[in-house]
């Protein structure tokens, strides 16, 4: 069974769309109250657990969100990821106002905490895909390029707004005034999505499978595909390549070059203008030239920025460097999801989408404590090296395979 979007004669821009703005105002808002709802939470963890229970709490999302992901893909392109996201926003939104009211009523240790991880892990499985199949439904194909880098500066909006709003509310009164700021902030995107307007799918006739063969047909359509297989392994290589170096990589880094941790903040802070920039970019334009060609070689000279970071001889080189790094890495991540956006079947999106994210946040962040023990045991220069190396390895990939070299973005 096959699926096309009906395609209308003439494609309004998507920063001028109404129908996609208000789909970004409930993106950002959604993104705005998961910012607050870490701070919220990890405030509240830490303050009836021990250092190790913080760790097994702010964890548990973690789980059930990788073993869930790619069902999630299939509840997404089988329900229509409209319905889902609307449906996870709403669960999210009552789960956490719950909590808030639990905390305001009474002291109610760690139990309903790790129950509310566990659930936002859960719906995190079926928002994810979903939030990802979303676009295609809401514009053209054409416009999918520019919604990407749209997409991206509200990702960055929410991570550079959301944090210190988060400490403002729990300043103000504590993790309940957090909780509640991240249900209501979660709950403005509901509305928003109901009046959000999706076009169909044209399907050929066919009967419905079962959950297990939507799976199977949803890997076997990235498998084929001539862009898409060798794209995930792109993915693959540059996320772990780069994730542990940004994360523990760069804690140990500002430590040990005696930084701290305004220093690393500022490293942080140049990562976040350089990948902005690179969204801000895509937005404005709409399509670069040569998608997979760009997204190849911005992967490999990114790669060569994450592994001078651990030569970087002074905190200003270091800000510099993670500039470009976001910059770079903004561009090709931004590349890459709008090559999967637009060379994806539209009738499988969900489960591509599932299984790009199962890479990105289910499977390379379970690189950084080896990372941290490699660090530990032969330094940083040599790991950063061998880091950009695996990272470089994606954008080889991408540059030595003529289909998605030569892939473009519609326009």
């Amino acid at each position: 069974m096959t699926a096309t979007l009906i395609t209308p004669p003439a494609t309004t821009p998507a920063h001028r769309d109404s129908n996609v703005r208000r789909w970004l105002a409930a993106y950002t808002s959604s993104m705005l109250g998961d910012n607050v709802y870490y701070m919220a939470l990890s405030w509240a963890v830490v303050r009836s657990a021990s250092p190790a229970q913080v760790g097994l709490v702010m964890s548990a999302s973690a789980l059930p969100r990788a073993v869930l992901m790619l069902g999630g893909g299939v509840v997404a392109d089988r329900f229509g990821p409209r319905r889902v996201v609307i449906g996870s926003d709403a669960v999210r939104c009552v789960a956490v106002l719950a909590v808030a009211a639990l905390l305001f009523l009474t002291s109610p240790g760690l139990l309903p905490l790790t129950l509310l991880a566990l659930v936002f892990g859960a719906v995190d499985a079926v928002f994810v895909p979903a939030v990802g199949a979303l676009p295609a439904r809401l514009t053209g194909t054409d416009q999918l390029g520019r919604v990407q880098g749209m997409r991206g500066l509200a990702i960055r909006f929410a991570v550079v707004v959301g944090a210190p709003l988060g400490g403002l509310a729990v300043a103000a009164g504590g993790a309940c005034a957090a909780f509640t700021l991240a249900g209501l902030l979660i709950a403005v995107s509901v509305p928003l999505l109901v009046s959000v307007r999706v076009r169909d799918l044209a399907k050929e006739p066919g009967a419905a499978g079962t959950a297990w063969s939507d799976l199977r047909a949803g890997l076997r359509h990235i498998r084929r595909h001539r862009v898409l297989a060798p794209l995930m392994l792109a993915i693959a290589l540059g996320d772990l390549g780069f994730v542990a170096p940004l994360n523990v990589g760069l804690t140990l880094l500002a430590d040990r070059r005696g930084w701290g941790a305004a220093g690393m903040g500022w490293v942080l802070a140049g990562f976040g203008v350089g990948a902005g920039a690179a969204s801000l970019l895509l937005a404005v334009r709409g399509r670069l030239a040569r998608a997979g060609f760009v997204a190849g070689w911005t992967i490999t000279a990114g790669s060569v920025a994450v592994g001078g970071l651990a030569f970087a001889p002074s905190l200003a080189a270091a800000v510099g460097t993670a500039l470009l790094v976001g910059l770079l890495t903004g561009l090709s991540g931004a590349m890459c999801g709008a090559l999967l956006q637009t060379q994806a079947d539209p009738a499988h999106l969900g489960r591509v989408t599932a299984v790009s994210s199962l890479i990105s946040l289910g499977l390379t962040p379970l690189s950084m404590p080896f990372t941290a023990a490699a660090i530990g045991a032969w330094g940083l220069g040599p790991v950063y090296v061998v880091s950009a190396g695996v990272c470089g390895l994606g954008g080889v990939v991408a540059l030595v395979t003529p289909a998605l070299r030569r892939a473009e973005l519609p326009g």
